[in-house]
């Protein structure tokens, strides 16, 4: 006689906002305050390696189930009106894998660009890139710009993809660019440049990520536990959230896990904790 399957486990196509789900994603949502969710969930994509080594195949295999969890996961975040989602795709370091790899990436890339750019667009997804984008192929760059042109005036969740990004050299390049401003002004005769000074809101304005709401969550993949040069300026109060879970195995399940461990978590930004009003003892009669 075979057992009933456990509910957590049980696939189902019930009816739900978000579309079909499983029994498993049915409870992890009953869990979620939707009108609590964060308004920019950073995402380090990490394990697509291991997770093909792990199965015997090549580590291109796992950049292709990497895909597939990306697909999904920008899907929801959209179906969750979550504005703003970032996703770190190729670092700066990553130029140090073995060409044939970094060759395999840059073709994924362009394909999954090609094939899921009307799906955004039809979503009402804006697509942006940040990093040192300018050092990328030119066929890539090309592709790219077609994506942000074709969503420009799309005003739903924001996908940032992070292509050669390195969260310090963002922060040079905010430097850098605030300096030509300075000297711009000093050249023009300006007297306001004697006086210029630069603050937190300068930095803010000249980073990648200008515009964007600092990542309320950060989730990284494959239980490391380092940020990986990774929006170092914008992350200082995101809250972190690490799972042993590689990135091809990371569905929606294991999205809806990661928003309710965020929404149990109590936000001070270093500030202290709201007062509770104090519950007066019982008297005895």
């Amino acid at each position: 006689m075979t057992e009933p399957s456990s509910p957590k486990t049980l696939r189902v196509a019930s009816s739900h906002p978000l579309g079909a789900v499983t029994a498993e994603e049915a409870f992890l949502l009953e869990k979620l305050n939707l009108g609590q969710l964060p308004k920019h969930l950073a995402v380090i994509m990490d394990g697509n390696g291991r997770w093909a080594q792990r199965r015997h195949l090549p580590r291109v295999a796992g950049h292709r189930a990497g895909v597939e969890s990306a697909r999904t996961i920008i899907d929801t975040c959209a179906r969750l009106h979550i504005p703003a989602l970032t996703l770190y795709a190729f670092s700066m370091e990553n130029w140090r894998r073995p060409k044939a790899e970094i060759d395999f990436l840059m073709r994924l890339l362009r394909q999954y660009l090609r094939k899921e750019l009307p799906v955004l667009h039809r979503n009402n997804i804006r697509l942006q890139i940040i990093g040192r984008i300018e050092q990328l192929p030119e066929e890539v760059q090309e592709d790219v710009a077609k994506g942000v042109t074709l969503t420009a005036q799309n005003s739903g969740t924001i996908l940032t993809v992070a292509l050669n990004y390195g969260g310090r050299a963002e922060l040079v390049d905010a430097f850098n660019a605030i300096l030509d401003r300075f000297r711009k002004k000093a050249v023009n005769g300006n007297g306001g440049a004697t006086s210029f000074r630069v603050d937190e809101e300068t930095i803010a304005e000249n980073l990648y990520t200008a515009g964007l709401p600092d990542p309320d969550l950060l989730i990284r993949t494959s239980g490391e536990m380092r940020i990986s040069n990774f929006l170092l300026w914008q992350i200082a109060y995101a809250e972190i959230y690490v799972t042993e879970t590689l990135w091809p195995d990371f569905r929606r399940a294991e999205l809806y896990a990661a928003l309710a461990d965020y929404q149990k978590r109590e936000r001070r930004y270093g500030g202290l904790a709201a007062e509770r009003p104090e519950v007066p003892a019982l008297q005895p009669e």
